[in-house]
């Protein structure tokens, strides 16, 4: 297979799935179905494309071959009291819209996010039928093993399938009571884009922090005056923002306070601050989402990282703690911490995270960074080592190893 081919496969993948999957879904009412139909698709792609040449409409034939595949595997098993069944699934005339948007990602999505499934198997089965995610990269994302995420996507679907839970946007009555779980599932979509969990994948995946921003949107139209939507959208544009500006030409992350702050996108930023801006004048308590997105926007507002505002940031996190206090929150406070008021008090609000953070690659890295701050260059170098191992993203680990490395 010529380079070419296999990167235009590779990039089709991106691009195509989760259409590919909600268009199945769509039509046969089974994930199961959609999946690995789906699956079959692109790996007939992988054969005929070198040989035969890419089609035109890439997304278009995977669809049509992906089609073909789920009825050759509905006729093998379907039984003769289930001839009425699958006459309805072999329909040429797909069942019309349904629900607010005709947008039929969005439609997988809330199928995926039901809150009749625990959190980590919405999280689980939306990684993987709308980004695309395998099995393994979203194991890495979470930290467990890829047989536990395989059950929880098994599980999930079964559940679906069982309790006929429905392929639609919910009712307008019933989306802000929906809406919170699938704000969630988004952000865990957009953070495996914008830092990718694994080493066998790009360092950043602009395919999948696009479709999250996408499916924000589609969302924020639903919801106008939701607060949370709309600081979960300015979070995503305000970060998106300095993609280009995060992986070096050499392959290697570079941090906030090194990045070309030119080469941001500005119409992302302007509309960042915008949401922002709204928020804040609405006088209404601000969520998790509409603070990150805050912070964000006291970060993109410098035009050199030593304008930052630090005393703002810090409060900003004092804000986030308090409704949520979970540790990584705690984690990314300390950081802004290490600016106000030095690495010393940082580490020691660092240190006392061990027991909860101990195997995640950023704690390792904090704690590396504010050792090096303050000369103590050996267990620097050993924190480091603990993030290298942990890290799995490329860029990560090449920032990682040449921080490391100029250590004395």
């Amino acid at each position: 297979m010529s380079v070419e081919v296999e990167e235009t496969i590779t990039r089709v993948h991106h691009e195509e799935w989760a259409r590919v999957v909600a268009a199945l879904t769509r039509r046969f009412g089974d994930l199961d179905i959609a999946e690995e139909a789906a699956a079959e698709a692109f790996a007939t792609a992988v054969v005929r494309w070198p040989a035969d040449g890419v089609p035109p409409n890439p997304g278009g034939w995977l669809t049509t071959t992906a089609n073909r595949k789920a009825i050759d595997r509905i006729r093998r098993e379907s039984k003769r009291d289930d001839k009425h069944r699958e006459a309805q699934m072999l329909s040429d005339d797909p069942p019309g819209p349904l629900g607010v948007i005709d947008d039929e990602r969005l439609r997988l999505i809330f199928t995926c996010c039901h809150p009749a499934l625990a959190m980590e198997a919405r999280v689980a089965l939306t990684l993987r039928m709308v980004g695309g995610l395998t099995v393994a990269e979203i194991a890495r994302a979470f930290l467990v093993q890829e047989s536990t995420v395989g059950q929880r996507i098994t599980r999930a679907k079964a559940k679906i399938k069982a309790a006929r839970i429905p392929y639609r946007v919910p009712s307008a009555e019933d989306l802000p009571g929906r809406v919170s779980g699938v704000l969630a599932v988004l952000f865990l979509v957009f953070n495996e884009g914008y830092l990718a969990s694994g080493p066998d994948t790009d360092p950043v995946r602009h395919e999948l922090t696009a479709e999250a921003i996408r499916l924000a949107r589609l969302i924020r139209g639903l919801l106008p005056g939701d607060g949370e939507v709309a600081g979960l959208l300015a979070l995503m544009l305000l970060t998106e923002a300095r993609r280009t500006a995060r992986v070096s030409a050499s392959g290697e992350l570079v941090s906030l306070d090194q990045q070309d702050r030119g080469a941001w996108d500005k119409a992302m930023v302007a509309e960042g601050h915008r949401l922002v801006r709204e928020r804040l004048a609405a006088g209404v308590a601000p969520g998790r989402y509409q603070i990150l997105a805050a912070i964000n926007a006291v970060h993109t507002d410098a035009r050199d990282v030593r304008d930052t505002d630090w005393s703002q940031v810090v409060a900003l996190y004092d804000q986030l703690v308090r409704i949520d206090p979970s540790p990584i929150v705690a984690l990314n406070r300390a950081i802004a911490v290490a600016e106000l008021d030095g690495p010393e008090v940082a580490l020691a609000a660092v240190d006392r995270l061990d027991d909860q953070l101990a195997g995640y690659h950023a704690y390792q890295a904090t704690r590396a960074d504010l050792l090096r701050r303050l000369g103590r260059s050996q267990q620097a170098r050993e924190a480091y080592d603990k993030a290298i191992a942990l890290a799995g993203n490329t860029a990560e680990t090449a920032y990682l190893t040449r921080r490391r490395d100029q250590l004395a």
